[in-house]
């Protein structure tokens, strides 16, 4: 594409990285399937369980309670289930409580019918009603089997962080099963399975820096998994069936310890986060920033100027070389209403839109966004005059 862009939309996928690039390069070299007894096939197994490792030491999991996926829905969908097991027995969630800012793929409840799924409220910062969450699972009836409560750890829109710790602890205390949605936070803040946060973490590749179509889910044990959303062979024992994917799970792997690695420089993006909000207000001094009252990813804005067309503006961005996004990248390219907008009840204006940025975001990128807004602000105050 020609002309200078700058790139300000990681948390829809975060741009390939290099090592990424070489540890997949490397892996099409092993040619051979990782379920191959053969010395090329334990090669493959090799760059398979090394991955696993790696993606396991990003949230201080263990690597045997680490199963690949083609990506977060997948393993979203495989853990959202009525059905489960617990050794040998059957276990059922008798029902599944989700944050009513979710992503879409919580959203959709998974395997759950409609009528087996409770939304739970959020405040105008977009953190969990956690009376509402304590109040549903104290009506919860365990009769009909254990309350599944599944929630993002951090917003992908917003960038709010939940309180992970005291929605674990209402969890706990009634009995229930804690899934965390840790895409957006995985990489951008630390994450412990050791200090039992959650029973199931849902991790992605492509928002850490590695490729699309590779996700994971990083149990905190082994003892309860769900009824296998993919059957086949034994593949992930028997988890997840399906020849693994051995050049995006290598790639994943190699993304892992670069994120891993890369949490302690966590306050130079948030100090280029600061820098565009303070751009932004004095570009545009009555934009809102969304989420700004509560704790939030250190590289995430999202926000929204008065009078402006969510949509309208991305293009303006987008043709002065700006890439961003308006609300999630998870509509199949459909701009219109946000969802998490609408939870916290700011859902009656024109959208929002969401600045992310990453570790490589330059000066340069971050110059282009301020000579973009300048210019979109100059025109909306034209208009403004003209009216």
């Amino acid at each position: 594409m020609a002309g200078q862009r700058a790139y300000l939309d990681y948390n829809a996928s975060a741009p390939l990285l290099p090592a990424a690039r070489e540890a997949m390069v490397a892996a099409l070299g092993a040619a051979a399937n990782p379920s191959s007894v053969h010395a090329e096939g334990r090669l493959a197994r090799r760059l398979v369980e090394d991955a696993r490792r790696d993606v396991a030491a990003l949230v201080n999991g263990k690597a045997a309670h680490v199963v690949f996926t083609s990506g977060a829905t997948e393993a979203a969908t495989m853990l959202l289930t009525p059905d489960w097991r617990m050794g040998r027995g059957a276990l059922t969630m008798g029902r599944l409580y989700v944050c009513a800012a979710d992503h879409p793929c919580l959203l959709g409840g998974g395997r759950f019918p409609p009528e087996m799924v409770t939304r739970i409220g959020v405040d105008g910062e977009g953190l969990l009603d956690l009376d509402g969450l304590n109040d549903a699972l104290a009506g919860h009836d365990k009769a009909g089997g254990l309350p599944l409560v599944a929630v993002h750890a951090a917003n992908n829109e917003t960038g709010v962080i939940q309180p992970l710790e005291r929605i674990a602890g209402i969890v706990k205390a009634a009995g229930g099963v804690l899934v965390l949605d840790a895409v957006q936070a995985a990489g951008r803040i630390p994450l412990d399975m050791s200090a039992h946060c959650a029973d199931y973490l849902i991790l992605s590749s492509h928002k850490i820096g590695g490729p699309q179509g590779a996700g994971a889910i990083v149990a905190a044990s082994d003892l309860m998994m769900p009824v296998p959303l993919m059957v086949g062979g034994g593949q992930e024992k028997g988890h997840r069936a399906g020849t693994e994917n051995l050049a995006a799970i290598a790639g994943f792997g190699a993304a892992a310890r670069e994120a891993l690695g890369g949490l302690a420089g966590r306050s130079a993006v948030r100090g280029r986060r600061d820098g565009i909000e303070e751009i932004l207000l004095s570009l545009v001094p009555d934009a809102e920033i969304f989420g700004a009252g509560a704790p939030r990813l250190d590289n995430t804005t999202f926000f929204a100027v008065p009078g402006l067309k969510a949509e309208t503006a991305q293009i303006a961005f987008d043709l002065a070389g700006v890439a961003l996004s308006a609300g999630s990248a998870c509509s199949s390219g459909k701009v219109g209403p946000s969802h998490v907008l609408k939870a916290m009840g700011r859902g009656e204006g024109q959208g929002a839109l969401r600045v992310s940025i990453g570790a490589a975001t330059t000066a340069s990128d971050i110059e282009l966004f301020q000579k973009a807004l300048a210019g979109i602000a100059s025109r909306r105050a034209g208009r403004n005059e003209a009216a």
